[in-house]
């Protein structure tokens, strides 16, 4: 193939860019991954604080009392199983992702009382 006529393709306008939340996210893992011990351990106190809040924020809410609990019910389990994932010594990924699945949700519910 050292003689070949073949034109060289060019991939024009095909190259997909990473987005910058995707970007985000790989370097947050990255430095979560080299650092895992002392993140985790701030992760724990945070994330528990923000649960905190969620589960106080929805307490003190005046929708139905169902809904409330089972609200609740999410932002406890979701605390539990990153605290839980941090203990077991999961695998980063894992442990990351709930982490921030466990963030988000908090962060959900409070901004949904404050609105």
């Amino acid at each position: 193939m050292k003689h070949s006529t073949t034109i060289p393709m060019t991939h024009s306008r095909t190259e997909h860019k990473s987005s910058a939340l995707k970007n985000l996210y790989k370097w947050l893992f990255f430095e979560f991954k080299k650092n895992r011990l002392g993140y985790s351990t701030i992760a724990i106190i945070g994330q528990s604080c923000l649960g905190s809040a969620a589960a106080m924020v929805l307490l003190m809410g005046t929708m139905d009392m169902a809904l409330k609990m089972t609200l609740l019910f999410f932002v406890t389990i979701f605390c539990m199983a990153f605290n839980g994932a941090v203990l077991a010594q999961l695998k980063p990924a894992t442990t990351f992702n709930i982490l921030i699945l466990s963030v988000l949700f908090s962060t959900l519910v409070i901004l949904a009382h404050l609105i």
